[in-house]
């Protein structure tokens, strides 16, 4: 309950105070390409419920027929304002309402899309989808760099399920196990320092 009350708060205001950013950035991606400003995806959240995530759209409105749902180096599906947006995390600013609306939390395990849920092994399906998705999480700042990685690979779609979602399953399955108020602060705090490092 103070988890959730803290979520729906800080997300309230995060909204508030952001909107001049939110705004400028939602501008900024009208006038770079054509398409809507958000992007939608489903998701899968708390106990296997599918939601619509809200992103700031980064990538040309063809890019879902173009390639797999994950980022591999330097995307060429990504636009020039999705370069800035994604190196400073600015495109994770929407999912503010989905906080606010109860799908998701600020901290908590990262929702993937249908695809790679079916990949998740049944323990680890019920540890990581037993909480809230979050915008953040430990194994998010583990993998800041993961389209990188992913670029250096023969096959990036089987690295990315073969090796580095079993390295984020087991973290975010420690996180589901461990979670406090406490500990999603600290992780909060890792973030800012995160995206304010780069």
């Amino acid at each position: 309950m103070a988890k959730r009350m803290f979520d729906a708060i800080a997300a309230a205001l995060g909204l508030l105070l952001l909107a001049p950013v939110l705004l400028a950035v939602a501008i900024a991606v009208r006038l770079d390409s054509p398409g809507p400003v958000f992007f939608r995806q489903e998701r899968v959240g708390r106990g296997g419920r599918t939601f619509r995530i809200h992103k700031f759209r980064t990538m040309h409105v063809d890019a879902p027929s173009q390639g797999p749902p994950i980022t591999v180096g330097v995307d060429p599906r990504i636009t020039r304002v999705g370069h800035v947006l994604r190196g400073h995390r600015l495109d994770e600013l929407p999912q503010l309402i989905d906080v606010l609306w109860g799908d998701m939390s600020l901290v908590g395990p990262r929702p993937e899309v249908p695809r790679y849920v079916e990949h998740y092994p049944p323990e680890m399906r019920a540890k990581v989808l037993s909480v809230r998705p979050g915008i953040t999480d430990p194994a998010s700042l583990e993998h800041l760099d993961e389209a990188t990685l992913l670029a250096s690979a023969s096959d990036p779609e089987r690295e990315y399920v073969q090796v580095i979602l079993p390295r984020k399953l087991a973290l975010q399955a420690d996180y589901a196990a461990r979670a406090t108020l406490a500990s999603d602060l600290k992780v909060i705090a890792r973030t800012l320092r995160a995206v304010w490092g780069r």
